[in-house]
């Protein structure tokens, strides 16, 4: 298939309130949690020697309300997007603020989270880090509210970041900690974006377990498309969607996020096309951003890529993965290459 015919449409779907609040019973596999009655109830944890996913019983009752309701519109709550991937370095934090900034721009009440858990950097990409006072674990852990631990974005009304902790480890995550801060975020913002960090452990995990839509990022390099795979699989099949089964509720949404594309490489079949990514992946295209030396800038001046307007490739590119996602057809752009001109080549 042509990229330049290729367009795309992904129906993004809108929520805001949540119902109800009930118990959880989730576990996280051979992992037991128990409240310290001299500790303010923090969360200790005891591992096994063998590693499990999460599980759930049939008697359970949903914290963040079951994935159906939302689907079918019987409960409105945030829609929960988790941007992950299989490699690490493909731009996901970079594509979160986008695409969060870019959720917001459009009128969409968002927070976006940071699952990086003593590695964060989402709050660098937003020019926040430092306004940071509490985190996702002091939340997790009752050390603070969750409205304490949110941040404003200083440009954008519409969207809040949580920063990740700095000083703590993965392990600090728990599958009922996790859903219980998801839930009261889903009943204020209509997007919920989750910054995954790469491959599969801890963070990576409880990022896409809750997911109701996923975007999987990946370079064209056939080594990144590999592991962007073994995702893709791991939500097939190991997220709470997954779990509930197709007689209780639809799978988890995935999409391909092409970043650091360059169609003059792929044309001269020095990295992989467009058409090669889809093969590989089998998965819809919501948007394909093109290599810039304008997304390191915008790192190190803290701004989200989007923010420099719809006349930069990459800042374009990124609006249009947006308009994509929220339903909207758009052809995509930047994915042929540029003629190059007599006197170009003349003096090249």
């Amino acid at each position: 298939r042509s990229a330049t015919r290729h367009s795309c449409s992904i129906a993004g779907k809108r929520g805001v309130t949540l119902n109800s609040l009930g118990s959880s019973s989730w576990v996280l596999g051979n992992t037991t949690t128990h409240n310290n009655n001299n500790n303010n109830n923090n969360i200790h944890q005891s591992s096994s020697n063998t590693s499990r996913w999460f599980s759930s019983s049939s008697s359970q009752e949903f914290v963040l309300t079951h994935p159906s309701e939302v689907d079918d519109g019987k409960v409105e709550r945030g829609r929960i997007v988790a941007i992950t991937s299989g490699k690490g370095g493909v731009g996901k934090t970079t594509s979160a603020a986008s695409f969060a900034m870019g959720l917001a721009q459009r009128g969409r009440k968002t927070c976006v989270v940071d699952f990086d858990i003593g590695l964060r950097n989402l709050d660098i990409h937003l020019g926040c880090e430092r306004r940071v006072i509490f985190d996702f674990v002091n939340v997790l852990m009752d050390e603070c509210t969750l409205h304490q631990a949110l941040l404003k974005d200083k440009r954008e009304p519409n969207l809040s970041m949580l920063a990740a902790s700095q000083t703590r480890d993965k392990e600090s995550l728990t599958v009922e900690g996790v859903e219980r801060v998801l839930a009261e975020l889903a009943k204020t913002f209509d997007y919920v974006v989750l910054d995954s960090p790469a491959g599969i452990e801890s963070g990576a995990r409880h990022a896409m377990y809750f997911a109701d839509d996923a975007i999987i990022v990946t370079n064209p390099e056939l080594s990144a498309c590999r592991d962007a795979d073994k995702m893709v699989g791991f939500i097939w099949s190991k997220s709470r969607r997954a779990e509930l089964g197709p007689s209780e509720t639809e799978a988890v949404s995935q999409t391909l996020l092409i970043t650091r594309y360059s169609p003059e490489r792929a044309e001269a079949e020095e990295s992989l096309s467009i058409g090669d990514i889809e093969e590989l992946l089998g998965l819809p295209v919501v948007g394909v951003v093109p290599e810039s030396k304008d997304v390191l800038t915008c790192t190190n001046m803290g701004t989200p890529v989007i923010s420099l307007g719809d006349d930069n490739p990459a800042a374009g590119a990124y609006s249009d993965m947006v308009d994509r996602f929220l339903g909207e057809e758009k052809e995509l752009r930047f994915v042929t290459s540029e003629p190059v001109s007599f006197f170009s080549k003349l003096f090249t």
